[in-house]
């Protein structure tokens, strides 16, 4: 299995605090979102990880260099980060895992080591981490899923009212699932579009994707000075 960590964005809505510095780079409790995401896919079994770059890319790539950790580090740099979104960036990484299972994480979220746990034990071989805790609301990606766990629908334009969970950006595919994820990336890389978009073609062609709940573990997006603070206040409570 390699992990492919999403980490090429701008960061806009947290700026002053990213002019000079990667949203990947920023410190939760004393230590850098990236490290904590490594760490914990480390802790996981993982043995090789793909970081997309992009936004002062020279940044990570020298932060990475100076890790020691037990799993392989590869970069992939998207030039095109300024003008394309996360699917761009995901599509990138299509060659690199070829053949093998997949872990995909975004480097701009916090989360208790525990769901990364669940879903590497989870039966199905294609699923994504859903909080079924807390509020939603337009921003989160969210999702709709059947009596078993079968994700029937997945964006951000569903409504809150009937979601029932948000997908947090931890997500397992097997090397068949992988497969046809990045074709269907490759086939719509020119959209501006978030990755999930091509989640919910796999899921339209027949692909079953699972939900596996999170439990309640703490786990944030980090996209605004407000997410920053309460990412703090999360750790903190939770000892993260």
């Amino acid at each position: 299995m390699t992990a492919v960590i999403l980490a090429a964005g701008m960061g806009t809505r947290l700026r002053p605090r990213t002019n000079d510095l990667p949203k990947a780079l920023l410190e939760v409790g004393g230590k850098p979102l990236l490290r904590r995401c490594l760490e914990s896919v480390a802790a996981a079994g993982v043995t090789r990880v793909v970081v997309v770059t992009g936004y002062l890319h020279e940044m990570v790539e020298e932060y990475l260099a100076g890790l020691s950790l037990s799993c392989r580090k590869d970069t992939i740099f998207n030039p095109q980060y300024a003008s394309t979104s996360n699917n761009y960036s995901l599509s990138l990484a299509g060659p690199e895992i070829a053949g093998e299972e997949l872990l995909l994480l975004d480097s701009d979220i916090l989360f208790a080591p525990g769901i990364l746990r669940l879903l590497m034990n989870a039966s199905s071989q294609n699923a994504l981490v859903v909080r079924r805790t807390g509020d939603l609301g337009s921003e989160e990606i969210k999702v709709l899923m059947d009596g078993d766990g079968r994700i029937l629908r997945i964006g951000r334009e569903i409504d809150p009212v009937t979601a029932q969970g948000e997908s947090v950006g931890i997500e397992r595919f097997s090397a068949k699932g992988a497969s046809a994820l990045f074709s269907v990336l490759e086939k719509r890389r020119s959209k501006n579009e978030l990755y999930e978009a091509s989640f919910q073609q796999l899921i339209d062609d027949g692909v079953q994707i699972h939900g596996v709940d999170s439990g309640g573990l703490p786990c944030i997006e980090i996209d605004t000075p407000e997410d920053l603070r309460s990412a703090e206040r999360l750790a903190a409570e939770h000892g993260l």
